[in-house]
C-alpha cells in the first residue's frame, strides 16, 4: 500500500472519529457538518486523484449542496445512520474493495436523495 493512500485512509478515519464524537456529544441530534478537509465526502473525492471528478464535485456544485444541507431542517437528518454508512464505505476502501465501496456510496447517495424527496413532499 502506498504511503499517501495510508495517509488518506488515516485522514478519513480521523474525520469520522470527529463526527462520531460530535454526534455522541449532541446525543444524536445532528451530524457534524463541516467543509473541505473535515467533510467525509470531500476527502473521498480528493483522494480519488481524478482531476475531472475533483473539478466537478469540489467546486461550485459542492458548495451548493453544502449550503442546502446546512439549511435543511435537522429534524429530518439521520446522523447515526449516515455515520454508519460512512464507516462501511471507509471499511470497503480500507480493504481495497472498489466494487463494494461504489455500491455502498451509491446506496448512501440514494438514501440522501430519498430524504430530500420526502422533505419536498412534506
Amino acid at each position: 500500500m502506498r504511503a499517501h493512500h495510508r495517509c488518506e485512509i488515516d485522514q478519513l478515519s480521523e474525520v469520522l472519529a470527529t463526527h462520531h464524537a460530535y454526534i455522541e456529544r449532541v446525543e444524536g441530534a445532528a451530524y457534524f457538518h463541516q467543509q473541505g478537509d473535515f467533510d467525509f465526502h470531500y476527502c473521498i473525492i480528493k483522494a480519488s486523484h481524478n482531476q475531472k471528478l475533483i473539478n466537478l464535485l469540489c467546486g461550485e456544485l459542492y458548495h451548493l449542496l453544502r449550503m442546502y444541507r446546512f439549511q435543511s431542517p435537522r429534524a429530518h437528518s439521520r446522523p447515526q445512520q449516515a455515520l454508519q454508512e460512512h464507516m462501511q464505505i471507509l471499511a470497503a476502501i480500507r480493504e481495497r474493495d472498489a466494487e463494494l465501496a461504489e455500491m455502498l456510496m451509491r446506496r448512501h447517495i440514494q438514501r440522501s436523495r430519498q430524504l430530500i424527496e420526502q422533505r419536498i413532499a412534506d
